[in-house]
């Protein structure tokens, strides 16, 4: 078990993991629970390392019945699951707490959202740097290597480090090719943009 990575504090019985212990697998993962011939059997609650949990009823190793729970406190339901669906697209939070007043916009489900380092993206379960496709936890730990697809999916759907130029741009600024400029004729704005 030490070997792979894994650990058990915990009851045995005949050198095999039975009775109440808990288990830690390599991904940091814990089973808190009842064991029983080295195998997850009778209550259990799996911890994640995000903060989410699984408490189930298990049978020689595999669930039987169970509920998820998200780190915000939100509770999946396989049935009449209404949360994020095409109607409803408020965050947790906002369902939980409201909507946040006229003018003011929530970007994430944490409120403040969490600062990006520059030129990476917020994965959902860490950050990613599109530059070496590495993906780290929020507190700069290895998660993994990022393959195409994922790359794609990060770069077209997640929130972005701003690192884009803001605000006044003066005239032959070589910005101005790239981005909207706003300039003042007679008192009035007027909205130019580069033609391609």
């Amino acid at each position: 078990m030490e070997f792979m990575g894994s650990s058990y504090d915990g009851d045995y019985n005949n050198g095999r993991m039975e009775g109440s212990g808990e288990y830690t697998l390599p991904t940091h993962t814990r089973y808190v629970g009842e064991m029983k011939d080295g195998t997850f059997h009778g209550k259990g609650v799996l911890h994640f390392p995000n903060g989410s949990k699984y408490e189930g009823t298990w049978e020689k190793g595999i669930s039987k019945e169970g509920k998820y729970t998200f780190s915000d406190g939100l509770e999946y339901k396989e049935m009449d699951w209404d949360y994020c669906d095409g109607k409803d697209r408020r965050f947790y939070s906002e369902r939980c707490n409201g909507l946040k007043p006229a003018g003011e916009s929530q970007l994430t489900d944490g409120d403040p959202p969490r600062t990006i380092p520059e030129g990476c993206y917020d994965s959902g379960d860490g950050f990613y740097d599109p530059s070496t496709r590495v993906v780290k936890d929020y507190d700069g730990s290895f998660l993994r290597n990022a393959d195409e697809q994922e790359h794609e999916w990060i770069v077209r759907t997640c929130r972005k480090s701003w690192d884009e130029f803001t605000g006044h741009c003066p005239r032959g600024n070589t910005l101005e090719e790239k981005h909207h400029i706003w300039l003042t004729k007679e008192g009035s704005s007027v909205e130019r943009t580069r033609r391609d």
